[in-house]
């Protein structure tokens, strides 16, 4: 009989008082939901849900990295906000610099109607924009900044920075020690003031250019070449400055300059007047 299965009514081989002859409520089912297809069942059932909730996990992340918003351009990196991006693209090309030591271009040549033509060019006295009222706050000019009188349609009168550095470099240029005897007797320009206010202005310029060089500091390298003149009897070293750069747009970004210019002459009341309690400085800063 050991090879017998027990009957459901044979009751000798129950060792304990438990009656395998009572079903408790929902035995059933529970046997059912046991069975081995059932398990199958559930197995693919959690495979399913594990794949929902991972493409909703997925989803979800690339809504909170879309609100965030897109990874910053090298532009908006490095820049401060600026009103040419609403009406222009900052593009970048590669630049071949001309280092050239001993081959001087019309911008290194002693002072001279040609060479200041030549530097009036590239926007250095440009005047000022008009940055108007809504676009204001985005560029960083709150109320306490020069702004249009209302009349005349209101905004905020403005320079593209990179042309005042430009601005600076040509008046270092200026007060060389060979080019400035010629700029004083021109008398134009920041040459009309007297001389300690044209010292303060050359003194300014270095300064702003020093700050700007160190905080958009270059970090390509130099090379040498070497160079041998005919008197020499062996060839030296000598640093090679002729290096390709990225850079911007720029003759776009002068023309959005010169395109945008306030007009050459406005009435006397074209600029707002100051309003209560509107901060009025004591020095010229």
């Amino acid at each position: 009989m050991a090879g017998v299965p027990l009957l459901n009514d044979d009751r000798t081989s129950v060792s304990d008082d438990f009656d395998v002859s009572e079903k408790l409520p929902g035995m059933s089912k529970r046997r059912k939901l046991f069975r081995k297809e059932n398990i199958g069942w559930a197995v693919l059932a959690c495979g399913l849900l594990g794949l929902t909730i991972g493409i909703a996990a997925g989803i979800a992340t690339l809504v909170v990295l879309n609100w965030k918003g897109i990874e910053p351009s090298p532009f908006q990196k490095t820049s401060a906000p600026s009103p040419l991006t609403q009406d222009m693209d900052i593009s970048y090309h590669w630049q071949q610099f001309n280092g050239s030591f001993m081959q001087e271009n019309i911008y290194r040549q002693k002072a001279s109607p040609e060479v200041d033509e030549a530097w009036e060019a590239l926007g250095i006295n440009y005047r000022s924009v008009l940055i108007p009222q809504e676009l204001a706050p985005k560029v960083g000019l709150d109320s306490e900044k020069v702004q249009i009188n209302p009349k005349y349609g209101g905004g905020f009168p403005a320079n593209v920075e990179g042309l005042h550095h430009l601005h600076c470099l040509n008046l270092l240029r200026q007060g060389l020690y060979y080019n400035i005897e010629y700029y004083r007797k021109l008398g134009t320009g920041a040459f009309v003031n007297e001389e300690p206010i044209v010292q303060r202005h050359i003194s300014h310029c270095l300064d702003i250019i020093r700050q700007q060089l160190m905080c958009q500091v270059d970090v390509g390298v130099l090379g040498q070449v070497w160079w041998k003149s005919d008197t020499s009897d062996a060839p030296q070293a000598f640093v090679d400055f002729n290096t390709k750069h990225v850079c911007r747009n720029y003759d776009e970004i002068r023309q959005w300059a010169e395109d945008r210019q306030l007009p050459e002459t406005v009435p006397d009341d074209y600029l707002a007047p100051p309003k209560p309690g509107q901060k009025i400085l004591d020095h010229v800063p």
